[in-house]
């Protein structure tokens, strides 16, 4: 394949109309990865505590459906279900146990209670707005790096 230059998005969007169509889906799914991982990185420094199943829950994972890739972060699951709550907080409310049994609170037993409620911690919406411009540029980087290791030029932008 001959040499050449691409430097803004709509030449790159033409030209990867030009490649193979798994080849152009192996560039995309490795460069929204590359982006993904600005933001789990963030999202991870965002976080209160500092170990914990919280923590171990943040993921991002590709999917290429279609002809068409997409990158998602994801947190939360079944060992931290209560990524949200973090998130947004929680009103106070009131705990009272299922049926006829008790709550375990503490190491002690209590037939229930009143929750005061807990203040949001944002941490995605923050990763979002503070790494966007960095998430782009990681994409950039690596659409060139995967386009130049497939012996095609993709030089770096010149600064503006």
């Amino acid at each position: 394949m001959a040499d050449q230059n691409i430097a803004g998005g709509r030449e790159l969007d033409a030209f990867l109309q030009t490649l193979a169509p798994k080849l152009e889906q192996n560039i995309m799914r490795s460069a929204l990865r590359a982006g993904g991982k600005v933001f789990e990185a963030e999202v991870k420094a965002n976080i209160p505590v500092v170990d914990g199943d919280l923590l171990a829950s943040v993921r991002i994972s590709t999917k290429a459906k279609k002809g068409r890739v997409t990158v998602s972060l994801k947190i939360g699951g079944k060992k931290a279900p209560h990524a949200h709550l973090v998130e947004f907080g929680t009103k106070p409310h009131h705990i009272a146990p299922k049926g006829s049994g008790s709550l375990l609170i503490g190491g002690k037993v209590v037939a229930a209670v009143d929750h005061p409620g807990a203040k949001p911690h944002p941490v995605v919406r923050p990763a979002f707005d503070s790494k966007s411009s960095e998430s782009i540029a990681a994409v950039a980087a690596q659409v060139r790096k995967r386009l130049n290791k497939e012996g095609l030029n993709s030089p770096a932008p010149e600064p503006e």
